[in-house]
């Protein structure tokens, strides 16, 4: 062993002391950073030479340390657990959502929801037939019937603006899929440039798994790493991206809510094959184009809104029924008490289809002006068991179990979520004590191989300007 080696091996304990020191301080700097990985430096001993050479001698000890490279600390398996994790949620999450907007929309139970409205109008029967000759008691009829009217507009428009927002929302869903593909394509290229010139680029691979995680909760998308380096992001089996390549999707389908409810769907197709469906199993924009779907793929809003019409049309027909039977203080027949327009969904074009009063029937023909027995039957629509009451109440009740059954789903996905992304966190985030007894351990190595050169240099110093002088 030459006798200049000990002061390689100081020095190599100094130069990879201070890398070390140096990937704490990054570590300990980006503590409170979203998204990063801690790192470590590895280190390995060097070993002593096989042959040495002509002048030297060996007694078998190494010759130092050498760092073999930073790693990040991640783990592949945690972060594809936190983004299957992310896929199920953002679906579920996204379901539980519409629903509870539905819900709240429908009002129920309030004196002002479309149940306390059909109550009211009811009573106003009841009333009437009380007291036929009456004027005020028509008319009461009569606003009681445009209240109600009114009401399942109301309910019928918000499933429609609902289902146009959601729409909205996942056309502005897909386009940011579509720019988190291509940062991804982007980072693939520079992080095989560095990679490829010798450099590291850790906080990039943070960057890009981060946006592979936000696209596995749009899109349930999966990744694969290469060879390379370079990572392939899936959906549903096919590629998204692929190396710095991307391949985009896009929107297509019901652009309006007549167009859904009528059967035509929403869906997510390749961009540059666009009969091809993306076929999403997973994530936001899945649980949203459920929310979109027609009613006979379990749509949320055309089902709903398909609920509203048979309510609307079942009132129609039953009232109208009894009333064009009845009789009106002048002796002319009753006609139809509601209206709707052929063609357009009963919910939305119901009306009362009288004018004034005087036009509301209450009596049998034959029994008198003032009679009320056929207002007494309308009347008793609100307690039959197959009336509008009973159907509303069916329908409010539907749309209150699968809101509490979507939120249940949603809130179990979402604590399963948190538990991935915590034992990830566990894993790949900075623990500040760990770092500081870190530090402290690769000062002191640092400190002991600099008073190791120290000492062997003072050797030295005596060795080479002192050798000889004695006795001078």
């Amino acid at each position: 062993m030459s006798t200049f080696s000990g002061l390689g091996t100081a020095l190599s304990s100094l130069i990879a002391q201070r890398q070390a020191l140096d990937v704490s301080a990054q570590n300990i700097a980006n503590a409170k950073t979203d998204g990063y990985t801690r790192q470590r430096v590895n280190l390995s001993p060097v070993a002593a030479q096989s042959v040495p050479s002509m002048f030297a001698t060996s007694n078998g000890v190494g010759q130092g340390v050498s760092s073999t490279g930073t790693v990040r600390l991640g783990d592949v398996f945690l972060d594809a657990k936190v983004r299957a994790a992310a896929g199920t949620a953002g679906q579920l999450t996204a379901r539980a959502d519409a629903y509870t907007s539905l819900e709240k929309s429908l009002g129920e139970p309030a004196k002002t929801g479309l149940g306390g409205q059909l109550s009211d109008l009811w009573a106003g029967f009841a009333d009437l037939a009380n007291g036929a000759n009456r004027e005020s008691a028509r008319a009461v009829v009569l606003e009681r019937g445009n209240a109600v009217a009114t009401r399942l507009h109301t309910l019928y428009s918000d499933a429609a603006t609902q289902w146009q927002q959601s729409l909205s929302t996942t056309v502005a869903l897909v386009d940011r899929v579509n720019a988190a593909a291509s940062s991804v394509a982007d980072l693939n290229e520079r992080i095989l440039a560095i990679e490829s010139s010798g450099g590291t680029t850790h906080e990039l691979s943070d960057q890009r798994d981060a946006l592979v995680t936000e696209l596995s909760s749009l899109v349930g998308a999966s990744s694969r790493v290469r060879e390379n380096g370079q990572v392939d992001v899936l959906v549903s089996g096919n590629l998204l991206v692929t190396g710095k390549d991307v391949s985009e999707l896009a929107v297509t389908g019901a652009n309006a809510f007549s167009q859904a409810t009528a059967g035509t769907a929403v869906s997510v197709v390749w961009a540059d094959h666009p009969t091809l469906p993306a076929g999403l199993q997973g994530g936001r924009v899945a649980g949203l184009l459920s929310v979109l779907a027609p009613p006979d793929q379990g749509g949320i809003l055309t089902g709903a809104a398909q609920q509203y019409d048979k309510v609307a049309q079942q009132l129609h027909d039953q009232v109208n029924a009894l009333h064009a039977t009845a009789r009106r203080e002048d002796g002319t027949p009753g006609g139809d008490f509601f209206a709707v327009t052929a063609g357009e969904p009963a919910a939305l074009s119901l009306r009362v289809a009288l004018t004034q009063g005087s036009e509301v029937a209450a009596g049998e023909d034959g029994k008198g002006p003032f009679d009320g027995s056929v207002a007494t039957e309308i009347a008793r629509l609100g307690s039959a068991n197959d009336g509008p009451d009973a159907l509303w109440r069916s329908v409010v009740t539907d749309i209150g179990v699968k809101t509490a059954s979507a939120t249940s789903r949603a809130t179990v996905a979402n604590v399963g979520l948190v538990s991935a992304e915590n034992q990830q966190l566990a894993n790949a985030s900075v623990d500040i004590d760990e770092e500081t007894v870190n530090m402290l351990a690769h000062q002191r190595a640092y400190e002991g191989a600099a008073r190791v050169l120290t000492a062997i240099d003072e050797m030295l110093d005596t060795l080479i300007n002192r050798t000889g002088i004695v006795g001078r």
